[in-house]
């Protein structure tokens, strides 16, 4: 346990002692009213009271308020196949055979939202020249509407997938195709909250997508299963990558899957989106792969981790395991949310770590030792983690940085 720590439970302890035994506190009074007899009521009361406050400095997560943010996303091994599927988005491919599926989506919140009315998952796999992405989503109701290239088709249900080769918030991709096979691909600079605008005529160069309905197209009159897609993305279409040829063995991209599915209903043998009392349309469901603890899915921070395997589909399953830094990393971000909350309050970014109430700035993260410090002003912020040589930051735009490397 850091020093500091130590010493505030120690101090904790110490003022209880003082309460129970001064001669003026009402605990005192009330345990010793009689200095010849204890009162068993009052040593009862003393016992849970003690009890529970010995345990209350404890009983807090370091991460208090913000867990939904700061839990550890999803994960997925991606493995090699030399031989491409062909993208007709029917997925009877000898290729995908042997890949594995993602688990099936949830609500974009978590387990804190009901599940998904209608299951969702996906599958990956890639070669030297892109990456390869299939979807399943079963739907009794199968329709779109939108047909033109970079519409904005999450105004329809929609399969999304967001994409951050370098993993560092900034500098991401956005790809979206609705049962139409329509389409939208985006480039962001950075997200939205950030102050970045969405750069549409951004167009992936070389990607390949196809659809397949399995039921018919909107129509009303039917019960279909649903839709399957697939996708493939060049490694040479994402200027940003690591390596535009191709990742190497363990390399690690972050990405998650987004379904946007909107509550309709028939009229005039269309299907219209449902609306509330006063015209608007209702909210729509986002069920996503690796939940995001917050309806939005420009938080790249919080997308799954992707990592590549040069093994074979098929080949005995390689673990790869989440780097030491996203650990250091989530105390960065536990600063970020917090500042962003000061700064809505105040109108001004707290100038100091205390003023957040984080006062533990030497702790220990697995065993390793780590120092927490901030470089701020009342309109910019710079937040450091290191342990040893190693030193990342990110700043009031949510860019994350690696100063200095020291870790194999």
């Amino acid at each position: 346990m850091p020093f500091n720590t130590y010493l505030y439970h120690s101090l904790h302890k110490i003022s209880i002692i003082l309460l129970i035994f001064h001669p003026q506190s009402l605990v005192y009074k009330m345990l010793f009213k009689s200095k010849s007899q204890l009162k068993f009521q009052n040593l009862s009361f003393l016992c849970c009271f003690l009890f529970v406050n010995s345990f209350s400095g404890f009983s807090q997560s370091k991460f208090s308020g913000k867990e939904d943010l700061l839990s550890t996303p999803g994960q997925y091994t991606v493995v090699f196949n030399p031989a491409a599927p062909v993208v007709d988005g029917k997925l009877n491919d000898a290729v995908w055979q042997n890949v594995p599926w993602t688990e099936y989506f949830k609500d974009i919140e978590g387990d804190k939202k009901p599940a998904p009315t209608w299951n969702t998952r996906a599958k990956m796999t890639w070669d030297e020249k892109g990456l390869y992405i299939a979807a399943e989503l079963l739907d009794p109701h199968v329709w779109a509407y939108l047909k033109n290239y970079d519409d904005i088709v999450f105004y329809d249900n929609d399969f999304e997938i967001f994409i951050d080769p370098d993993n560092d918030t900034h500098r991401y991709y956005e790809f979206e195709v609705n049962a139409q096979n329509t389409m939208f691909d985006l480039f962001m600079p950075k997200p939205y909250r950030n102050g970045s605008g969405a750069m549409i005529v951004y167009n992936a160069p070389g990607m390949k997508w196809a659809v397949d309905v399995q039921g018919t197209l909107n129509d009303p009159s039917d019960i279909d299963k649903g839709w399957t897609t697939e996708i493939f993305i060049p490694f040479s279409a994402m200027p940003f990558a690591k390596n535009q040829n191709a990742p190497v063995d363990g390399d690690f991209w972050r990405i998650n899957f987004s379904r946007v599915e909107w509550d309709t209903e028939v009229k005039d043998g269309k299907y219209v989106k449902k609306k509330d009392a006063n015209g608007k349309n209702l909210p729509e469901h986002n069920w996503v792969w690796s939940p995001q603890g917050v309806v939005n899915m420009h938080f790249p921070e919080r997308w799954a981790y992707l990592f590549f395997s040069k093994k074979a589909s098929g080949a005995s399953e390689t673990t790869f395991s989440i780097p030491y830094s996203e650990e250091q990393k989530k105390h960065l971000w536990h600063v970020y949310y917090l500042q962003k909350d000061y700064f809505q309050k105040n109108r001004s970014y707290a100038t100091d770590l205390s003023k957040l109430g984080i006062n533990d700035l030497d702790f220990s993260i697995n065993g390793e030792d780590n120092k927490l410090w901030m470089e701020a002003t009342s309109r910019q912020f710079m937040v450091y983690i290191s342990s040893g040589d190693d030193v990342y930051i990110v700043n009031d735009e949510g860019l994350v940085q690696l100063l200095k490397q020291n870790r194999k």
